[in-house]
């Protein structure tokens, strides 16, 4: 029988005595690990073992040590001898983000508009006293937003539609009072 150059244990079996050997990277191999990191390390094995890089056996140990592992060292010791191991690197500070990852930019509410839909809002407890004023913000606003790009649109509209409801409710009332005095007296 002649002897292997190969050690009899694998470094991710700990030399035979179950304990892992702690694992020399940058990425604090003392720190506990989290679900997803097993998780990521079984992926990792997964690959490997369906790219026939080790036997059935050996897969299944490696998952089982994956499960129990505690920290991060004891992962990467047993994804070390495959193409995707050990464990991810950490991204560099100064990488350049595309500009489509960032989050569009809300544009700018238009104060108009804003006070439109106050004045509008504004229409029941004045009696309609300010169902004028916000009819002219909204027309205001809305000629703005278009100019301009800013946000606001519905505000603008709100006003604008409170402030003709109001406008023409008491423009009713206003007809109706009138023919009522007109027809009693």
């Amino acid at each position: 029988m002649s002897q292997s150059p190969y050690p009899s244990w694998q470094p991710w079996e700990g030399q035979g005595r179950g304990v892992p050997q702690p694992w020399g990277g940058q990425l604090a191999p003392s720190m506990l690990a989290a679900h997803a990191d097993r998780e990521r390390a079984v992926d990792v094995l997964r690959a490997g073992y369906a790219e026939g890089r080790m036997e059935h056996g050996e897969f299944e140990k490696r998952v089982a040590r994956a499960y129990a592992a505690r920290t991060v060292g004891e992962l990467a010791l047993l994804v070390a001898d495959l193409p995707q191991g050990p464990v991810p690197r950490p991204v560099p500070v100064q990488a350049a983000v595309p500009g489509t990852f960032f989050p569009v930019a809300r544009p700018r509410t238009n104060g108009k508009a804003v006070s439109a839909a106050v004045c509008g809002l504004l229409c029941v407890p004045t009696f309609g006293l300010t169902g004028i004023p916000a009819v002219v913000l909204g027309h205001m606003a809305r000629s703005e937003i278009r100019r301009s790009g800013e946000g606001g649109d519905g505000l603008a509209l709100t006003g604008l539609v409170l402030g003709w409801l109001s406008t023409a409710g008491w423009a009713l009332v206003m007809v109706l009072v009138t023919a009522v005095t007109l027809a009693v007296g």
